[in-house]
């Protein structure tokens, strides 16, 4: 790792396997030079080629590139990353170089507007042993008058000479999130973004670009934007075959205004360098848990009582369940929505955050040392940031949501969405889980939010700052949240948005685990969360084994298929165990057994995808750590007479012997000649634990032979 210049004013950011390379070129102009394999010398840095074109009048008169920096109004004409308007009317940018800083993990190119009197910081920021650079921007208004941001993005960076590009990205819907998405790259603009005033569950802040790379090798460009409100990612490419990316807040609606001395950071977009899409995952999951999750300890199984008993919650009932998931072997007990206020469905209560005293009449102090008793820690639903039109809250506080002057207020779900911008309200949430967290020992809280922004409007003595209200809500999120976690250290948090609405970097510097999505059909989840793993870690993805049939689509599948599948992140337990059969209750117990002893490999190991599911094709997925490797298969649909399904592993030590079951089998013959599994039933499920042979062996019993 080093960041360094080279002759030509042109500055060097290595990671251990990654290297990249900013030019200061005419004008001040940031030349974005090169993103890529890490170079032996330093002299290779300097003979790079200036990747600018000169050609014609309507182009810039310093030649066609790509660049780190974009200011608005030179001739430059792809999505700017900075643009602003004074109190004067001054609107244009002309930046000039001004100096570099260093440190061992972090260049700040400084750049200086005489126009808007403004100074700009361009932040690189190594993580060498992830082969991640965290950029992002800081501006700040050195002039008298004030200065109004209107976009603000975090990175910008070119490729070239780079044909049959492709973007991979995720879409989605409620139920249906993370679907990855494959297009090429052509002439013109891609943008993936939300505007909904939350990550979303249509698009995430997560996009990955290569030429021909598979899972096994070719060089892949990825990137993960760390907020959790409005954000736009942006391809563009020209005739010339540059291509132009850049990410951040999303300008759409967006303002902020920068009085005199005042600076913005903004969030950091972290871009990673990879050798294909194992690779990628590989760095980008042990990222994310060994620098931005709070917490490296291993996540217990949990039991959440919602499915069970939505709405109808008692202290009796749940008690009853308490016992049931105790002797399954869970370890966490979460009561989720209904146990506060006049919460008898989703139409009242929401804002008034007090026990429901028909439901609990002697509080929830009961409940949780019943809880504690049995040995499992306590877990409750909140959802803070909503208000639903029949509570308390709102009667006293109609003015607190967001809404515009004569305009009707749209509910969804019963619900508005509570203008956090307005201090009185982030006072309010703060106050109000503080008291709860302080006055019950409560060990884990999940943080929903059931719906999307509408009529973004704020107070009208606040009328200047309309487009300020989607980072003002983020802002007071997280200063919540942070403030929390300073006063309540050892209570857990998870992220949940009807699912997988809010899943971002943002989010995961602030919480041990997300809820994927709301749909807890087996099937449906190995697709979700087969190309979840592609951006994000095993660990943080809270996986439920829920009733048959489902809620969602009335499908029935076997409980050992429901488990292998919830077993491929953070297991938990929401079924109603009271219409259970003992039989069900005890092979539970088993699986559970089972995912604890294989929970160091899943939360920590090293990921593969060996297979799809589909009904064709069966799921597979390898997880290695030093001790074990753990494959979770579930077969595909039996369909003309086939009952096996063939797979090779990754990532073993060739020269290793493994005990695979009655088999002691080498490394290479694992990952050249591989294993094939016999199925008798649609949708069999399978857990098998394959160990180095100079370890103690503790091996699962499977009722099929491996062929």
């Amino acid at each position: 790792m080093a960041i360094f210049e080279v002759a030509g004013r042109r500055f060097v950011v290595e990671g251990k396997r990654v290297a990249h390379v900013v030019t200061v070129g005419v004008n001040g102009k940031l030349i974005h030079t090169y993103f890529g394999a890490k170079l032996p010398y330093r002299d290779d840095y300097e003979a790079l080629p200036s990747p600018v074109v000169a050609h014609s009048s309507f182009e810039s008169p310093d030649g066609v590139a790509t660049y780190d920096f974009v200011p608005f109004g030179e001739m430059l004409y792809t999505e700017p990353t900075l643009k602003s308007e004074r109190e004067d009317g001054q609107r244009i940018h002309q930046f000039q170089f001004e100096r570099s800083e260093q440190t061992e993990t972090k260049l700040t190119l400084w750049l200086f507007d005489p126009l808007q009197e403004m100074r700009v910081g361009v932040q690189y920021e190594v993580f060498a042993d992830y082969d991640i650079i965290g950029r992002s921007i800081v501006v700040e208004n050195t002039g008298r008058l004030p200065v109004r941001l209107t976009a603000a993005q975090s990175f910008a960076m070119g490729r070239w000479h780079q044909p049959n590009l492709k973007l991979h990205h995720f879409a989605g819907m409620w139920t249906g999130e993370f679907k990855k998405q494959i297009t090429p790259v052509t002439p013109g603009r891609q943008t993936i973004e939300s505007r909904r005033g939350v990550t979303s569950h249509q698009a995430n802040p997560w996009f990955a670009l290569e030429q021909d790379a598979t899972e096994d090798g070719g060089e892949v460009v990825y990137g993960h934007f760390a907020y959790s409100g409005n954000w736009a990612i942006h391809v563009e490419q020209d005739a010339f075959g540059f291509v132009q990316l850049s990410g951040g807040m999303n300008p759409f609606d967006f303002s902020w205004k920068l009085s005199h001395q005042q600076q913005l950071t903004t969030p950091t977009f972290y871009i990673g360098y990879a050798d294909g899409f194992a690779d990628m995952s590989a760095h980008a999951h042990a990222f994310q848990r060994d620098v931005i999750m709070p917490r490296a300890t291993e996540r217990p199984v949990l039991y959440n009582s919602w499915e069970a008993t939505y709405f109808d919650v008692t202290e009796s009932g749940q008690r009853e369940l308490v016992d049931l998931a105790a002797g399954i072997g869970c370890e966490l007990f979460v009561v989720d929505d209904g146990w506060f206020g006049e919460r008898h469905s989703d139409q009242a209560g929401l804002g008034d955050w007090h026990v429901n005293r028909e439901k609990f009449p002697n509080g929830l102090e009961p409940l949780i040392s019943y809880v504690k008793q049995q040995g499992l820690q306590f877990g409750l639903w909140v959802e803070p940031e909503m208000v639903n039109p029949d509570s308390d809250l709102y009667r006293a506080h109609p003015d607190w949501i967001y809404h515009a002057r004569d305009a009707v207020r749209t509910t969804s779900r019963n619900q508005y969405v509570l203008n956090l911008g307005l201090p009185e309200v982030e006072q309010f949430i703060l106050e109000m889980m503080d008291d709860l967290l302080t006055r019950h020992a409560i060990d884990y809280i999940k943080w929903d939010m059931n719906r999307a922004f509408s009529e973004p409007g704020v107070p009208k003595d606040q009328t200047d700052r309309q487009q300020e209200l989607w980072k003002r809500h983020v802002d007071a999120l997280y200063r919540i949240f942070d403030e929390l976690r300073r006063l309540h250290p050892k209570v857990d948090f998870e992220a949940c948005a009807g699912g997988g609405g809010r899943i971002d970097l943002g989010i995961l510097s602030r919480t041990e685990q997300v809820w994927t999505s709301d749909n807890t059909d087996p099937l449906d989840r190995l697709q979700i969360q087969h190309d979840f793993s592609y951006a994000y870690n095993a660990k943080m993805m809270s996986c439920w084994v829920t009733d048959g049939p489902n809620w969602l689509n009335g499908r029935n599948v076997p409980l050992a298929t429901r488990f292998v599948s919830s077993m491929q992140g953070t297991l938990g337990i929401g079924g109603n165990l009271s219409e259970w059969s003992t039989d069900e209750l005890a092979e539970a117990k088993g699986w559970i057994e089972t995912y604890q002893a294989i929970r160091p490999t899943i939360q920590r190991g090293i990921q593969y995808r060996l297979s799809a599911f589909t009904q064709q094709t069966p799921s597979v997925m390898q997880y290695t750590s030093e001790e074990e490797t753990v494959l979770l298969a579930i077969a595909p649909l039996r369909q003309y007479g086939t009952h096996q399904y063939h797979f090779k592993l990754k990532g073993l030590d060739p020269a290793m012997r493994y005990q695979v079951e009655d088999r002691t089998l080498s490394g290479a013959y694992l990952m050249q000649q591989g294993l094939t599994f016999s199925y008798t039933t649609d949708y069999e499920a399978r857990c098998l634990r394959i160990q180095p042979v100079h370890r103690a062996l503790s091996l699962l019993e499977s009722k099929e032979t491996i062929v």
